[in-house]
This record gives structure tokens, C-alpha cells and sequence, in this order.
């Protein structure tokens, strides 16, 4: 099967924005786990933090790529939205759909890169697995609020 030309200008663009939600997604999750209370207060703030960690890591492979395509990694970050709202319940809600929002931004990708480059479809399809197990594991915690 014969691979189409890849539109690097394109990818690079989803990339960038990719990347803008990544990083807000490290302001999102810091600010996140300083707002925790309660007797669940310890692992909570643990797996905030941790996604934080995560979310940089994904920043920055999306803009080593942006990067290595010839492109420009953007400086800034996606709009994030201030609910005010703090509960835990309200925490977990927001950063679930924040993580199925970056499912549809990495196969927003997928569908730019598909039959063009092998390398940016594999990176594609493995950040939306890990962004859907980030799904699940939000919502196996969001259970006992139903």
C-alpha cells in the first residue's frame, strides 16, 4: 500500500494544539490537586500530580515532534475554564472530560497522519490509549458519587 505525502504544516498545527492543551492540562491538574479536601484528600492529590507529571511528559513529545516535522511549538496554553466548583466530585468530573477531550484532539491526529507517516499513527494510537485508560480509571473513581 502506497503511503500519501504527509501534510506537515497540518500535522504541526494539531500538534500545537496538542500541546497547548497538554500544558494547560499541567496548570489544570496542579491547580486541581491544591484544592482537594477531605478524608480522601492523600491519594487524591497523589493521581493529580501524577497527571500533571503525565501532562508535561505529552507537552513535550508533542512539541519534540513539532519540533523534528520542521514546525514551531507554540508558547502558549488552551483556555482553561475556572468552574469555582472544588468538591472532588466536581474535580474528577472536569479532568474526565478533560481527558476525553484529549482523546479527540490525538484522534483529531490520527485522522490528519493516517496512511501518511507509520511513526505519527503509532504515536497517535498510543496517547489515545493512554488517554482512554485515564478515562476509565476517572471513571471507576467517579462510581461512588453516581
Amino acid at each position: 500500500m502506497a503511503m500519501k505525502p504527509l501534510d506537515t504544516k497540518e500535522a504541526c498545527g494539531i500538534l500545537n494544539e496538542i500541546m497547548e492543551y497538554e500544558l494547560a492540562g499541567v496548570v489544570r491538574y496542579t491547580h486541581s490537586a491544591m484544592m482537594i479536601t477531605g478524608p480522601y484528600r492523600i491519594p487524591i492529590v497523589a493521581f493529580l500530580k501524577e497527571q500533571a507529571t503525565e501532562s508535561l511528559l505529552h507537552a513535550q513529545g508533542a512539541g519534540e515532534l513539532i519540533a523534528g516535522l520542521d514546525g514551531h511549538p507554540s508558547q502558549r496554553i488552551a483556555k482553561i475554564e475556572e468552574t469555582g466548583k472544588h468538591s472532588i466530585k466536581d474535580i474528577l468530573e472536569e479532568s474526565l472530560a478533560h481527558e476525553l477531550h484529549a482523546v479527540g484532539l490525538y484522534k483529531k491526529l490520527l485522522e490528519e497522519v493516517e496512511d501518511k507517516s507509520i511513526y505519527l499513527e503509532e504515536y497517535a494510537r498510543g496517547m489515545i490509549g493512554e488517554e482512554e485508560q485515564h478515562s476509565l480509571e476517572l471513571k471507576r473513581m467517579l462510581k461512588d458519587y453516581g
